[in-house]
């Protein structure tokens, strides 16, 4: 069992008027209404640091609290590899399965919580992130200068990632450029979920073929631009969906419909697809140019 959380959050003009059990079961739809109104009944939800009823109804600038209890998160690999630290940055390689930030049922079992432990003066912040199910390299910053030289970086596409992605289908060319924007499409359960969006952000991804399967092909996949679950759901929107994955598929557009009503919707943070972050290039704060890599799962390896 973890140790429990403390959600706090204000009401905005949008929630005005509407009654605590409302609020909850629309905003946030992993659970159901009925499991709302008894965490509201068993006092876990304050309005105002005080106790509520599930027909209150919220004023805008109000504060709502809801004190989790401890629960047992799902087990996942712990342990990751430090590639590289000094005084700005931190480099670690990190194993499939271990979520990097809090959600979706995992708090202490996240890669976050376990760099709080080993830093906890000074906690590196991501300067990206790698999906649950994606493996490999992943930059850190561990100081407020570095952290914003970094962001920039990013923010204007000057640093190189280069991943391993093993797809459905051996009919793409040997080369081949995807653009398909990314934007939000809304989500049964989540709210809202990435996907391929006409309407989204530009995105590029730029694909070599390493290795030719009977169905499947290995990739390796050059990204400037970072949206979330962007390989994953280019490969999809051409046709080549992760061997796996349980979310994207054909087309870029996420499975929103289960087998029947007791099945659980597949999310982003599901595992079961191959994506390996393999190389990352960029410029240190001091200046330096540096490019670390990490080695691939073998069912990823040339």
């Amino acid at each position: 069992m973890n140790r429990g959380w403390t959600y706090r959050e204000q009401v905005d003009r949008s929630a005005q008027g509407v009654t605590v059990l409302d609020y909850y079961t629309q905003r946030y739809r992993h659970s159901t209404r009925s499991e709302w109104q008894g965490r509201i009944q068993a006092g876990q939800i304050l309005l105002d640091e005080a106790e509520t009823t599930a027909e209150t109804r919220l004023l805008a600038g109000q504060w709502l609290t809801y004190q989790r209890t401890p629960w047992q998160e799902p087990e996942v690999p712990l342990a990751f590899d430090v590639l590289y630290e000094d005084a700005d940055v931190v480099v670690v390689a990190k194993p499939p399965g271990l979520p990097v930030l809090p959600g979706g049922g995992f708090l202490e079992h996240t890669l976050l919580w376990q760099l709080q432990q080993c830093y906890p003066q000074d906690t590196p912040t991501p300067i990206h992130r790698l999906g649950r199910g994606t493996s490999g390299v992943m930059l850190l910053a561990r100081s407020p200068n570095a952290r914003k030289y970094l962001s920039q970086q990013l923010r204007e596409r000057q640093m190189q990632k280069i991943y391993r992605a093993l797809a459905k289908g051996i009919s793409m060319p040997d080369r081949f450029t995807i653009t398909e924007p990314i934007g939000k499409q809304p989500h049964p359960t989540l709210g809202y979920v990435y996907a391929a969006h006409s309407q989204g952000a530009f995105a590029q991804s730029n694909c070599i073929v390493l290795r030719r399967d009977a169905t499947a092909t290995l990739l390796e996949v050059t990204i400037l631009t970072g949206k979330p679950h962007q390989i994953r759901i280019h490969l999809a929107a051409v046709g080549y969906p992760l061997v796996g994955d349980p979310l994207y598929a054909i087309g870029g557009i996420p499975v929103i419909r289960s087998a029947s009503e007791t099945d659980k919707l597949p999310v982003p943070g599901d595992c079961g697809y191959h994506l390996h972050a393999l190389q990352l290039s960029f410029t240190h704060p001091n200046g330096q140019s540096m490019t670390f890599t990490c080695q691939p799962p073998p069912i990823l390896a040339v």
